[in-house]
């Protein structure tokens, strides 16, 4: 019996972390396809749309011809007249005239345009041309962007349930190692006296039989005799059910009569995990320093690699570019030569968008307990001291 308990015991194990993972899972792989769902449309709208030279272009190779040939006639011209005139000439050009669209919209680049759009980075280097692309990307972020909230209100309580962890185990830690230094060693003597004197005490208790166990209650002494006989009697018959009743796991029988039972319980659960989304990450309550510490070491380990496969970027660039992108601002004045490596850092996004989130969840409830603080302390003063007049 035991031998097959064991496995019964493994797959149901298994099971429920099963199902206490699927609606996670379930937020992020939906997420992913999303993702590849329209790169893959925008890669053949956008890649295969044709480039038009338009009258603009025209006039920016005549303007350019006029130029150099300006410059060739006379040389004497000042150089920076030229450089000016040069540099608000190509202020107007279009990068679409220079560049194929298959070369940007690739298959990763539009992955990446994809994560830019539903995250609200917004970087601006890579944007749908053609009309039909535009209504495209406009229905896109419609549901996007809402379904990457959602997983990051869902990511949000697992850190949220493993930051306050790690909070409380290091103010209990640090309240130990405060005790064992506060702790002499004659009052530790007494303590461990006392305890020990209480465990005695307890041990001698539940040794006892109901009886006594009753007698030394004060408030069974101060009842009449009768009803502290039939609560006697009461508690002698549970306390027999208990020892001639054999203890009985319902769960087994249920799964074993009735599956259909154990599916739907397991099912009811599953949907109740769905409606504790986002309540972990209410309750959660550290200091906003601990916060922003996260934030920086988080951003710092980042800019660290990033210059490996971007050699345009040092280390106070990189941190400029994370930020800015975890922050969902992006400028985008800092151009990734490799997007696509980048791309895969997008577990990094996605779990550092959270941090950011959450330690502005918190500067906003710090900042409403202020303005409450500040509020309430000038109705204090704005009061009238009521007068008290003489009957």
């Amino acid at each position: 019996m035991a031998s097959t308990s064991q496995p019964l015991r493994g797959k149901r194990a298994c099971k429920k972390i099963f199902w206490a993972v699927f609606p996670h899972a379930c937020f992020i792989l939906s997420l992913v396809i999303y993702a590849f769902l329209g790169a893959l449309m925008f890669s053949h709208i956008e890649g295969n749309r044709k480039v038009n030279l338009s009258e603009e272009y025209r006039k920016f190779l005549q303007n350019l011809w006029y130029i150099s040939r300006n410059l060739s006639d006379n040389m004497t011209e000042n150089e920076e007249i030229f450089k000016e005139k040069i540099h608000a000439l190509l202020n107007t050009a279009e990068r679409d005239w220079f560049v194929n669209p298959k070369d940007i919209w690739t298959f990763f680049g539009s992955l990446f345009f994809c994560c830019t759009v539903f995250t609200t980075v917004g970087y601006g280097n890579t944007y749908p041309v053609t009309r039909i692309g535009k209504y495209l990307c406009m229905l896109y972020a419609l549901f996007g962007i809402p379904l990457m909230f959602l997983v990051l209100t869902d990511m949000g309580d697992i850190l949220a349930t493993v930051l306050s962890k790690s909070y409380n185990e290091f103010r209990k830690l640090q309240s130990k190692i405060l005790a064992s230094k506060l702790c002499s060693g004659s009052t530790c003597n007494k303590g461990d006296e006392l305890k020990s004197s209480t465990q005695s005490k307890v041990g001698i208790n539940e040794s006892l039989t109901i009886m006594e166990v009753l007698k030394s209650q004060p408030g069974v002494k101060r009842k009449p005799t009768k009803y502290r006989n039939a609560e006697i009697f009461e508690m002698l018959i549970a306390r027999e059910n208990e020892h001639t009743k054999p203890a009985r796991n319902r769960s087994i029988e249920r799964w074993s009569s009735c599956p259909e039972l154990a599916r739907g319980k397991t099912m009811s659960r599953v949907i109740e995990n769905f409606d504790k989304i986002g309540k972990q990450l209410e309750k959660l309550d550290v200091p906003i320093v601990l916060m922003v510490l996260v934030i920086f070491v988080y951003i710092s380990c980042a800019a660290a690699i990033l210059p490996n496969w971007e050699t345009r970027l040092d280390f106070q660039e990189a941190f400029y570019f994370c930020f800015i992108t975890l922050t969902t601002i992006g400028f985008g004045d800092t151009q990734l030569e490799h997007p696509k490596f980048f791309l895969f850092f997008s577990l990094y996004i996605i779990i550092g968008m959270e941090i950011v989130f959450i330690a502005f969840k918190l500067g906003q409830d710090r900042l409403i307990g202020l303005y409450k603080k500040v509020i309430s302390f000038c109705g204090e003063k704005k009061m009238p001291s009521k007068k008290v007049y003489p009957k």
